[in-house]
């Protein structure tokens, strides 16, 4: 029942999840998870520029969570084995694959942390290809249990003639602090530990004698980072930022520069930023030379929790305890700022309610394991374990079975799909396009669940979670 459920999730959420950006080149947002329980984990960033030597060229590179991999023990080292495979397809010639490989690594580790770790490992592919519009697919293969994922990003080299200019797509980096290097960011979500943020893009053109003006903002928009209300609240307006989950129209410009260029060619530009606070962002360049039209490129970011989608320090571990505390007592827990004093208050909180402390530290495994696969599975303008979707996903589990309907999705967890305790609907105030790319669904609350969120708070309060799940 439990791999049945996963695998309808899957199926319904692989697009919530945004494994392939946009259709609309224009705006960048990055790869989503991909998450499935057991299989491998890994994000996808493809570049495609002007080499002067080499010409058109296609960078594409995979990280692969090593943590997410299933090790085998071989003469005292764990290992595990991996197949990837990637295609380039050309999208202007339908079916033409110009690019097909297919490779096999180990990793290997003497260290048991291997299993958990979220360090990655970093594969890079280049290839001198011809301009035009491509769909990357990239799969990566569990060898040991056959367990597979693909993904799909798609990414564009500008054919440009003698005269003419373009600009390629932007690509965003992300450094912890002075002495790191610059690591690339491939998906929508930032960590916040993250100290500087690079944005690097090409301005591609043959030889001209013409000036180019290039304009550069780094915008904020409106958005909910709020947790999200209990069940048994009223619904939200459809005025309210909740209701309408980002809103695009309401932009703050928070830095802006403009440069001229002249005597170029092909040229890289970068732009460095701080790191911002949580929110939705949008670092964007506009181009124009004379009266010729305008040029736009964009990489959208939204900047989440430290570590994040992992939950590892004091307050990611705090935070997500509103689903089990009272409103006054969780603004108190927050209120600690020295993070072991709020680390000993979290134990304490667990360890209080529970009693036995191994079955508290069950408890806590299994909670927090849910908090990340919904940051992994729910993540949009903000953590997934915030959206309406990670709420009942933290405190019921996988849904035993799903309906999607154009905007409406259904959760049952009891073979009653009339029973009302049980059948949980969500709305979609706003269907996911190039527009909107995130999907937002809003539980349909109502006073009926006080008592069924009480009780699944005492099933976990009490550590009953662990032999009832409902």
């Amino acid at each position: 029942m439990k791999n049945l459920s996963q695998h309808v999730l899957l199926l319904l959420f692989i697009f919530a999840i945004s494994c392939s950006t946009s259709r609309n080149l224009d705006i960048e947002r990055g790869t989503g998870y991909n998450f499935r329980a057991g299989h491998p984990e890994f994000r996808t960033s493809v570049y495609g520029y002007i080499d002067e030597e080499k010409g058109s060229t296609l960078d594409i590179r995979a990280e692969i969570v090593k943590g997410s991999l299933i090790y085998k023990e071989e003469n005292d080292t764990l290992q595990a084995r991996i197949s990837i495979e990637y295609q380039v397809q050309d999208l202007e010639n339908s079916g033409n694959i110009l690019v097909s490989e297919q490779l096999e690594r180990t990793v290997k580790s003497t260290e048991q942390s291997i299993n958990a770790t979220r360090e990655t490992l970093d594969l890079q592919f280049s290839h001198q290809i011809d301009p035009s519009h491509y769909k990357i697919l990239i799969s990566v293969t569990d060898l040991n249990t056959n367990k597979n994922i693909t993904q799909s990003v798609e990414t564009a080299i500008p054919e440009t003639q003698e005269g003419q200019y373009n600009l390629s797509n932007i690509q965003m980096y992300g450094k912890i602090n002075d002495i790191g290097s610059w690591e690339p960011i491939n998906t929508y979500d930032v960590q916040s530990k993250i100290d500087s943020l690079r944005f690097v893009f090409q301005v591609i053109s043959p030889q001209s004698d013409q000036r180019m003006q290039i304009r550069s903002r780094l915008l904020q928009f409106e958005s909910d980072t709020l947790y999200p209300r209990p069940m048994h609240y009223s619904n939200y307006s459809p005025s309210s930022i909740e209701y309408k989950g980002i809103d695009y129209d309401e932009e703050t410009e928070l830095q802006s520069s403009q440069r001229i260029l002249t005597d170029y060619t092909s040229t890289f530009i970068e732009y460095k930023f701080a790191n911002q606070d949580r929110g939705n962002y949008r670092f964007q360049v506009n181009a124009q030379r004379g009266e010729e039209e305008e040029l736009f490129k964009a990489r959208d970011f939204g900047i989440k929790s430290r570590n994040y989608p992992a939950i590892s320090s004091a307050k990611e571990l705090a935070r997500p305890l509103i689903y089990l505390m009272g409103e006054g007592d969780h603004e108190e827990l927050m209120e600690i700022s020295n993070s072991d004093s709020l680390k000993k208050a979290v134990d304490k909180f667990w360890l209080k309610n529970i009693g036995n402390t191994n079955q508290a530290r069950q408890v806590i495994e299994k909670y927090y394991q849910r908090v990340e696969e919904a940051n992994k599975q729910f993540s949009n303008f903000k953590e997934g374990w915030k959206t309406d979707l990670g709420m009942i996903y933290i405190l019921f589990g996988p849904p035993w079975y799903t309906e999607d309907h154009l905007k409406e999705l259904i959760w049952y967890y009891s073979y009653n799909h009339s029973d009302p305790e049980y059948s949980y609907y969500f709305d979609q105030p706003k269907l996911k396009n190039k527009y909107f790319p995130f999907f937002h669904f809003l539980f349909n609350r109502s006073n009926f669940y006080y008592t069924v969120q009480y009780q699944q708070r005492q099933l976990w309060l009490s550590g009953q979670i662990l032999t009832r799940q409902i």
